[in-house]
């Protein structure tokens, strides 16, 4: 891990080391879709716009700050932005997420693919992003996974992984690969911290996540060397392995309760999300009883949610959330 942290000081990074006083806060899709300022931007353009103009991107990814005051920028970006670039024709279409008009059918598909190209856009979203953001702020980089990128790619593929498992572990090489070039390309850029978000392997069983997904978020880790953080939704199944993956951090869903988690790794989450749209009182308990199941098991821990936030929540609950974290006595 390289973790210079600021003279300012840093909480998202101090929490990497165990030093933070305070607890630190973001929200996974904390840029973006539930916020007037952003809808105001986005006005009547693509989503594929947006993320290609640096100016617009790199404007959304700071709204947060200043709405909600939380301690951490993430990119705006997609999981799918790293194949844009490998020839893969990508729309975003509302309600139904990322669709690929030219997926991949067979094995045979896999000629097609290389190196991704024309992504500079990225790198220079973020050099705008950190021209203006304080030193205790960082900008956390992301991709995401393998496995969770293939499934949006290849509509088939667990018929693949079982069928032609070498055409599977063809594909994963190849989207490892490309994996490791796009966050050292953020790296380069100055992302301080990166996550990667593995949101469908929690699906599978234990022995075919190990053998189709770890080693491959293995060596994503081993080849980034950054603060890092591994978000596997459905993770309750899989600790043992993402225990194993080489992140630093493991942000956990739901299906866990983070007091009974033992590890000497950090960890981030995991308020459910869909409570966002409860009271303010049941969201103000929920808050501090995972606070406090953090504190008496996890001296690295971040706060954040079990998966992103919803395009209709109301901001001033998450504000809400991130004054009472930062109310909370962590040392």
């Amino acid at each position: 891990m390289a973790n210079n942290v600021s003279p300012e000081q840093s909480d998202i990074l101090l929490a990497f080391q165990g030093k933070n006083k305070h607890v630190p806060v973001w929200f996974m899709r904390q840029a973006g879709r539930y916020l007037p300022q952003y809808q105001a931007l986005k006005a009547n353009r693509p989503l594929s716009a947006l993320f290609r103009d640096p100016e617009i991107a790199g404007a959304i990814t700071l709204q947060p700050l200043e709405i909600l005051g939380v301690d951490a920028a993430i990119l705006f970006a997609d999981i799918m932005t790293m194949p844009s670039g490998m020839g893969f024709k990508i729309e975003f279409v509302n309600g139904r997420g990322p669709v690929i008009e030219n997926p991949i059918h067979h094995p045979g598909d896999l000629k097609r693919l290389g190196k991704f190209s024309g992504l500079e856009h990225v790198s220079r979203t973020i050099q705008l992003i950190n021209s203006v953001l304080p030193p205790s702020i960082p900008l956390i980089g992301f991709a995401g996974s393998p496995y969770t990128v293939a499934t949006y790619l290849c509509p088939k593929h667990t018929q693949m992984m079982f069928e032609t498992p070498a055409a599977f572990h063809q594909l994963m090489e190849l989207l490892t690969a490309n994996t490791i070039a796009y966050l050292k390309q953020q790296k380069e850029a100055g992302i301080k911290v990166f996550q990667l978000f593995d949101t469908w392997a929690g699906s599978l069983r234990h022995e075919d996540y190990e053998a189709f997904v770890l080693p491959y978020v293995q060596k994503i880790f081993k080849a980034i060397k950054l603060p890092s953080i591994y978000y596997l939704k459905n993770c309750s199944h899989l600790m043992d392995l993402m225990e194993k993956s080489g992140a630093e951090m493991l942000s956990v869903c739901e299906t866990v309760n983070i007091k009974d988690i033992k590890t000497k790794k950090g960890i981030q989450g995991n308020f459910l999300n869909s409570l966002l749209y409860a009271d303010d009182k049941t969201i103000i308990e929920e808050t501090r009883r995972i606070l406090k199941s953090a504190k008496a098991k996890h001296r690295k821990y971040i706060f954040n949610l079990n998966h992103g936030v919803m395009p209709d929540v109301n901001p001033l609950k998450l504000k809400m959330i991130v004054d009472e974290v930062h109310r909370f006595k962590w040392s």
